[in-house]
């Protein structure tokens, strides 16, 4: 394991500043999560079609998709906290922009700078949680840092769902991007400025890096990633247009999609708890996956009449739950597997620049299978395909000996 100032003071190690950190993620991931329940307002007042849907729930990961390696360079030479302001700003900036967009084009440059922010939060966010949690909470902080997708999907999909029946979508992004500003205040007052990374040299972070992009195992362990996100992004960022096609109410199916991405975050938090206990990453790994293709099957390859929606709501639910495994574990490996000599920050920056490709391939993957195939019965085709593939990548990089398969302590 590599060990690049990953430490602070004692007496920096607070629960007010991993939590704030945690909160900070959120924040920033709300922004991807706005959209979904947003999309049948945009189809109707900006004349979107539906892959061009897909296209603006992929896009906010196109900086993540080529800026992964970047943030981390950035980590090294400044601090990581520095680097998360920097992010919470470009998010209040392009949501507050976003609102006064006349068109989809418009809307698709915001969303980009909406993406440059997301994705320095989400490289920042597992260094600075690991750096300020006390060690005896550290599983339990960096369980709660991988739920933070999910508990922004929560909110993001039911806020939006319950705020457009009141108001317009652009004085809700206005909102939200006001709302950013909270946790940058927080961060300045509570989380220490002594953080890891900061204060190397332009040449020495660019051979740190160099020798994490060279490891194989960092590359296959952000493929292992994208398999996931692939596939949960495609399925719940097009969850509200899938319920209200059923028929439902857009409060009622934005209720429903919001508890689908909740139960991702509970998922995470269990996660954490295993992992303490000494359940092996191996197996929640090879488990999430053939629950996810499984899930997936009984979501979408079933004609549910709309009487048994909730089967249909039970068996996604399940889906996101079970996914977050994932997402959790390998936030957990992401320390554990930078190579000696190399850094952390570029670890998990390489992990974010591939699965972001995945957020981003996914939601257009998905939408060209709909319009191609003539409905949503054949969403499954994706998550089988990958889960299958993420199977077979936990293998190559968890073998049977492997002292990464028991990661429970921190």
């Amino acid at each position: 394991m590599n060990s690049t100032n990953n430490s602070v003071d004692t007496h920096q190690r607070t629960d007010s500043a991993w939590i704030i950190t945690v909160f900070a993620g959120v924040m920033a991931a709300l922004h991807i999560w706005k959209l979904p329940a947003a999309i049948p307002v945009l189809q109707e007042e900006l004349q979107i079609s539906l892959f061009l849907s897909g296209v603006l729930l992929g896009v906010v990961q196109v900086a993540g998709m080529v800026g992964g390696l970047a943030m981390s360079l950035l980590a090294e030479i400044h601090s990581q906290r520095k680097i998360m302001l920097l992010g919470l700003m470009l998010l209040v900036c392009g949501s507050i922009l976003g609102s006064f967009s006349p068109s989809a084009g418009m809307l698709l440059g915001t969303r980009i700078i909406e993406g440059a922010g997301v994705i320095m939060c989400s490289v920042m966010g597992p260094g600075l949680v690991r750096a300020h949690a006390p060690l005896k909470r550290m599983n339990l902080a960096v369980g709660w840092w991988a739920a933070f997708m999910g508990i922004a999907t929560f909110f993001g999909i039911l806020g939006t769902a319950i705020s457009l029946q009141f108001i317009s979508w652009q004085s809700w992004w206005f909102i939200l991007g006001l709302l950013t500003l909270v946790p940058i205040a927080l961060i300045l007052k509570f989380v220490s400025a002594t953080d890891p990374g900061g204060g190397s040299s332009t040449k020495s972070a660019f051979r740190k890096i160099a020798v994490t992009a060279s490891s194989g195992r960092v590359w296959v362990s952000g493929l292992i990633f994208g398999c996931y996100t692939v596939q949960w992004m495609a399925i719940v960022g097009f969850l509200p247009t899938i319920f209200r096609e059923d028929g439902l109410s857009p409060i009622l199916g934005g209720l429903f999609s919001a508890v689908v991405g909740g139960l991702n975050a509970l998922g995470a938090i269990i996660t954490g708890v295993l992992l303490q206990r000494g359940i092996a990453g191996k197996h929640l790994l090879l488990g999430s996956f053939v629950i996810m293709a499984v899930t997936a099957v009984l979501t979408f390859a079933i004609d549910y009449p709309k009487t048994l929606v909730l089967v249909q709501v039970l068996c996604v639910g399940l889906f996101s739950l079970c996914g977050a495994a994932v997402p959790a574990t390998m936030t957990r490996l992401a320390v554990d597997l930078a190579p000696e000599g190399g850094s952390a920050p570029a670890a998990m920056g390489l992990m974010q620049q591939i699965f972001n490709i995945g957020n981003f391939t996914g939601p257009m993957l998905v939408a060209w299978l709909v319009v191609f195939t003539g409905g949503w019965s054949s969403t499954w085709w994706v998550s089988v395909f990958f889960g299958t593939l993420g199977l077979a990548m936990v293998l190559v990089l968890l073998p049977r000996n492997s002292p990464l398969n028991s990661i429970q302590h921190a």
